[in-house]
């Protein structure tokens, strides 16, 4: 058999939500193009299971105005896969394949079972009903395109493939358990891309100290509450809700929503801190107005003990009361891929067709997912740019080159 006759008409390098998503959009209902998924590990969708904490945030349903600034570090290559594939579609195709989804606070979206194994296991069966094959354990080490035109792929088991569409849907860094280990920024490089710098993103944030002053934090879950961001001494960034001290160090909505800004500047050497604000909804004035009241009165024990603990120089300074809008954190670290939920860096906007994904440098390879310079806020931002990439990348691939 030559190589005419094993011709794939997409590969798809990576068989996470933004692969398994182009897979199925390549590959319409009773078509014959020949689409194939290469997955280095045992089974596909393994970062899918650890997102939303086990229950999976398919999406958040919103329109584009107001998700467009959730994500970094510029939406603009976002927009048109957006609108072709939006929170509502992503809602209607899961629906569509069996999974039904419900909508949460802040508009976010689940599966109604609330597990993500019942996300992978849906997509896994419409990926067989469609008749995609899915090569799992088959990790790819090259991709070299062909005079031909034509893509050769070969993995790490021997396997050797050629395919007219190459996909790289190989996810970032974060959580290198799951495969995630930037496998896509090599074979990008290999074609003359250049890779913005990467970082974790979605992280936790380690306040100075940590190791002395968590036994006081570690635990506490602080809602209503107002966090800014200070680096080099300018508020650069202000989030209400809530948050959570762990063994990482300020996680929850609001770690994780500063936590891109905050690990860019430790990156550049400036100092961070941020500051919690406990209750936002008063001033100053009207907090003074209290009197002498004990801190039992004005918080719940246990978050009470950690203040009085860990807030000691801003108690002095500007008297208990204030302090309540001042419970400062010095930052000093974060923690990294192996916890953080995004990267953020890859394959800049400005090298993929905002319109189709694919490289601007090499026909026929695209690009969907975690690898593009391209991340959002946690809220289900980042599987919505997953599901919209892949779903334009694998459309395109099979329009442009199935047939050739």
């Amino acid at each position: 058999m030559g190589k005419k006759d094993r011709i794939i008409d997409v590969a798809i390098i990576g068989g996470g939500a933004a692969g398994m998503m182009a897979a199925l959009a390549a590959k319409p209902a009773g078509g014959n193009i020949k689409v194939t998924v290469f997955e280095k590990m045992p089974r596909p969708g393994r970062k899918i299971l650890v997102t939303g904490k086990g229950r999976c945030n398919l999406t958040n349903a919103c329109g584009w105005e107001e998700f467009s600034t959730h994500i970094h570090p510029d939406a603009a290559l976002l927009r048109h896969p957006f609108e072709a594939f939006s929170p509502s579609d992503t809602i209607s195709f899961f629906k569509k394949i069996g999974l039904e989804c419900v909508t949460q606070r802040g508009r976010r979206v689940f599966p109604a079972s609330m597990k993500a194994m019942d996300v992978v296991d849906a997509l896994v069966r419409a990926l067989k009903a469609k008749g995609v094959e899915i090569r799992c354990g088959c990790k790819a080490v090259g991709i070299v395109k062909d005079e031909d035109g034509t893509f050769t792929i070969r993995c790490a088991n021997g396997q050797v493939a050629y395919s007219k569409a190459v996909i790289i849907s190989t996810g970032g860094l974060s959580y290198p358990a799951t495969g995630s280990e930037g496998d896509g920024y090599v074979f990008a490089e290999d074609f003359g891309h250049r890779i913005t710098p990467c970082f974790p993103s979605l992280t936790a944030l380690r306040p100075a100290g940590y190791n002395m002053s968590s036994r006081w934090l570690r635990g506490l879950h602080l809602i209503n509450i107002c966090m800014r961001l200070y680096v080099d001494g300018n508020m650069v960034q202000e989030e209400t809700g809530e948050l959570d001290f762990t063994d990482g160090g300020i996680e929850g909505a609001l770690g994780f929503r500063v936590s891109r800004k905050a690990v860019q500047a430790l990156r550049n050497g400036s100092t961070v801190k941020t500051r919690i604000d406990l209750k936002p909804a008063l001033s100053d004035d009207q907090l003074q107005a209290k009197g002498n009241l004990p801190i039992e009165k004005l918080l719940p024990a246990a978050i009470a003990r950690a203040f009085m603990a860990t807030n000691k120089a801003n108690i002095r300074h500007y008297g208990l009361n204030s302090s309540l809008k001042r419970w400062d954190f010095a930052i000093e670290s974060h923690t990294g891929y192996e916890r953080a939920v995004i990267t953020a860096g890859g394959v800049p906007a400005k090298e993929i067709n905002p319109k189709t994904m694919e490289s601007k440098l090499v026909p026929g390879l695209f690009f969907a997912g975690e690898i593009i310079d391209l991340d959002g806020d946690t809220g289900g931002y980042n599987l919505q740019i997953a599901w919209a990439t892949g779903n334009a990348a694998g459309k395109s691939a099979a329009e442009r080159y199935a047939q050739k």
